[in-house]
């Protein structure tokens, strides 16, 4: 099908690059010389456009999708036919997919997950709404456009879902890591069975791996069948019980306990998402973007902050300066007494003199385990850098200190690409106490132990809540800075608020 790259469908679409291939179609990114704009093309097998079966069901399949219209559903453009090549046009989606983003990072933090969940969930209650089934939901199937926002693809177009039974080279089965128990046995599916496996695709979401693997699909399958998904809540501590419950009713194989219909699902993953984000304080990713839809019902879990937009928020700020000015030209005489109590640093950040703060972008801190399980709380690592001093990223539990756990440290990193000279560190903590040692490394990957490859430019004691260390770099620029804790005091854990790096002022 590679040589299909550069010829014109009905003389108006070009192809310009395989992107995606299955048993059915094969996906091109492609230019419509029309419109003068990019689209994604799904070309139908020629062996498949040969079976009327298929054909008609390609043709019929695609008519229905064409009629959704939904913000997380990849629009279909147009349908065609060149030479007797089915074709269909869908808007093109620049960005990754959900199984990239899950492969790229791992798990993700649980607030993000539920709010891809919400997303897809929405998606697909649309499509269910006109009867569409979709029947292969997977992270595959799922892009991620450049603001982040999850769109939904490939609603069954072109694939045999009934005809051929289990063995039939995963036509009926597409990808088992994410199939419903009764798919797998070959039964009619309707809705359920898309909330199934998007419980699936959320469990992945929070683990970073999928429930179940196995010598082959047959096995995976079975498993569904037979097997309930592992305890969440024992692989993802921090995941509440009001999250793990939603997923365990996702999941049920009793289609009877499992959700009936997709709005009852996306009442209670909203509900979880409001508890996760209040329990946290804050939200990450995609997450910010969809609490801001929630419903005012699902909204008052949140705290205040949370549930206003900076402009009101804004506003009332407004107001408490007019206020606290009236208050002042009311007692003028009082002026010098008024302002003396009224003097002190409130949130304002102050930098070392001739310094400045080194900009780095969120997603520019990673936790730092390299002599445990190479994990730290990873899904709270970028509170260091989200400049909010009510979020904090936290060890883990060490009941007899982290020489106990035979461990020499464990710490957190900033990402200052490509490289900066920092003079100076500032480690903003709600439980001094601490000690650390500040460890640099230039460009390049960082190092994977402590200390090679690392190089000792400051540190001491945690004693202040705003604790800054000077830091000797013998004039050189590194890539990487690292707080390695190395004792944590009279506590059990080290909790970080905030971590800036400060640079020289030039001349």
């Amino acid at each position: 099908m590679s040589t299909l790259v550069g010829m014109q469908l009905s003389g108006r679409y070009r192809l310009d690059a395989q992107i995606g291939a299955g048993g059915m179609s094969t996906v091109y990114r492609a230019f419509d010389q029309n419109l003068e704009r990019r689209v994604a093309i799904k070309l139908l097998h020629r062996e498949m456009s040969s079976d009327s079966d298929q054909l008609e069901r390609f043709r019929r399949e695609a008519r229905a999708v064409a009629q959704l219209s939904h913000p997380h559903v990849v629009g279909v453009i147009d349908t065609g036919e060149d030479e007797n090549r089915p074709y269909i046009v869908f808007e093109y989606v620049e960005g990754e997919t959900l199984k990239d983003r899950i492969r790229r990072l791992g798990r993700l933090p649980v607030d993000e997950s539920l709010a891809y969940a919400i997303e897809i969930a929405r998606a697909l209650g649309s499509a269910h709404a006109h009867d569409i089934v979709h029947r292969d939901v997977k992270p595959q199937n799922v892009l991620l456009d450049p603001e982040g926002s999850a769109k939904v693809t490939d609603f069954g177009i072109a694939r045999s879902l009934r005809d051929d039974g289990l063995t039939a080279d995963g036509r009926v089965l597409g990808t088992t890591d994410y199939v419903s128990p009764e798919q797998a046995l070959g039964h009619d599916v309707d809705g359920q069975s898309d909330i199934y496996s998007l419980g699936v695709v959320l469990f992945e979401m929070l683990t970073g791996d999928v429930p179940f693997g196995g010598e082959n699909q047959i096995a995976v399958a079975m498993k569904h069948v037979r097997e309930d998904l592992p305890d969440i809540q024992a692989l993802r501590p921090e995941v509440s019980a009001t999250t793990a419950a939603v997923l365990d009713r996702m999941t049920d194989k009793d289609l009877a306990h499992r959700y009936p219909d997709v709005p009852a699902l996306i009442a209670d993953l909203e509900d979880a998402l409001a508890i996760e984000a209040a329990r946290s304080g804050t939200s990450t990713g995609e997450a910010t973007a969809v609490i801001r839809t929630l419903p005012a019902r699902t909204q008052r879990r949140l705290p205040f902050r949370m549930r206003h937009s900076i402009p009101l928020l804004g506003v009332l700020a407004l107001i408490g300066v007019g206020v606290a000015i009236v208050a002042i030209l009311a007692g003028i005489g009082d002026v010098p007494e008024r302002v003396e109590r009224g003097t002190g640093p409130g949130r304002v950040e102050s930098t070392p003199q001739g310094t400045k703060t080194v900009s780095v972008p969120r997603g520019s801190a990673q936790d730092y385990d390299p002599l445990g399980d190479e994990e730290e709380h990873s899904e709270e690592a970028n509170r260091v850098v989200d400049r909010d001093d009510g979020t904090t990223w936290t060890t883990e539990t060490y009941e007899a200190g982290i020489e106990g756990a035979g461990k020499a440290g464990v710490g957190i990193y900033i990402d200052a690409r490509p490289e900066v000279e920092a003079v100076a560190i500032q480690v903003k903590t709600p439980k001094p106490g601490f000690k650390a040692t500040i460890y640099a490394a230039p460009a390049g990957t960082a190092p994977k132990s402590v200390p090679d490859g690392w190089t000792k430019v400051g540190g001491g004691t945690v004693k202040d809540k705003d604790q800054r260390f000077k830091l000797d770099t013998g004039g050189k620029k590194y890539r990487y800075y690292l707080v390695w804790i190395t004792d944590l005091g009279d506590s059990d854990s080290a909790e970080i608020s905030e971590i800036r790096l400060f640079q020289e002022v030039a001349a």
